[in-house]
């Protein structure tokens, strides 16, 4: 609105400049004209990234599933719960489905699905980090994750272009879904560092320091605008979430400490 707003201005300024009062009416009028055929252009462009984006989750996702050898009545019942989360509607759930049933395919090409996500996700890591989440949901939905599934998790985080502060964050989301939320006290902790991207030595201004980036950075709003469709806003919150208890419990650690 606000763009519109100034595009029709400016033209309408120049073309008082230019041509009088007349000037001002046929400038303004060309101003608004530019500026709606740029906001639909932006829009369209969006939505094909936001389509490309989804289509790649549910690809990956049942390419994953497929990892051990078979889809598990779990791992469907996880894919149906995110369509219902999404808020899919019935022509959507049939693309979903029909992505997924795709990226079980003996014949999928896993590397380029992939490419396509990093390309999507090039300048945007939390795009990537959420992509991962919604993965590592999926193959955590029968309580176990095989060796086929994390070594897989591994090749699509490297597929995407994850970096190695990415992959280790990757390394402790599998860890905890692994251990189903029962690791020891001090994995629980080193996988809250990992989480944030900081070492264990990192002073605490180091650490909130990283905290508020991430926290910013995964806010589901600026995400919205970066291409995560708005179905995918429960990820988004579920992210922050985590980074959010990672912080927590790495503070309780250090107030321990001190305090002791």
């Amino acid at each position: 609105m606000v763009f519109l707003t100034i595009s029709t201005l400016l033209f309408g300024l120049l073309g008082l400049a230019l041509f009088g009062p007349v000037g001002l009416l046929i400038g303004g009028a060309f101003g608004f004209w530019i500026a709606q055929r740029a906001v639909r252009r932006l829009l369209t462009a969006r939505l094909q990234i936001e389509q490309g984006y989804l289509e790649s989750v549910f690809s990956v996702m049942g390419c994953l599933c497929q990892a051990d050898g078979r889809v598990s009545d779990g791992e469907r019942d996880i894919a149906e719960r995110l369509f219902t989360q999404m808020r899919f509607n019935d022509a959507q759930r049939r693309q979903a489905r029909a992505a997924f049933e795709r990226g079980r395919a003996d014949d999928f090409d896993l590397e380029a699905e992939l490419a396509t996500v990093g390309q999507l996700t090039r300048r945007q890591p939390m795009l990537r980090q959420i992509f991962l989440q919604v993965q590592l949901n999926a193959i955590a939905a029968d309580g176990e994750i095989h060796d086929d599934e994390r070594a897989m998790m591994m090749r699509v985080a490297r597929g995407i272009g994850c970096s190695d502060t990415e992959i280790q964050q990757l390394e402790a989301m599998l860890e905890r879904a692994a251990s189903n939320g029962q690791a020891t006290s001090e994995a629980s902790l080193k996988d809250a560092y990992r989480v944030l991207g900081v070492s264990e030595e990192a002073s605490d201004a180091e650490i909130k320091k990283a905290y508020r980036r991430l926290m910013s950075q995964n806010h589901p709003d600026k995400l919205a605008g970066k291409g995560l469709p708005e179905s995918m806003r429960d990820m988004a919150q579920q992210r922050t979430s985590e980074i959010s208890n990672a912080f927590e419990r790495i503070k309780s650690a250090r107030e321990a400490g001190s305090s002791g």
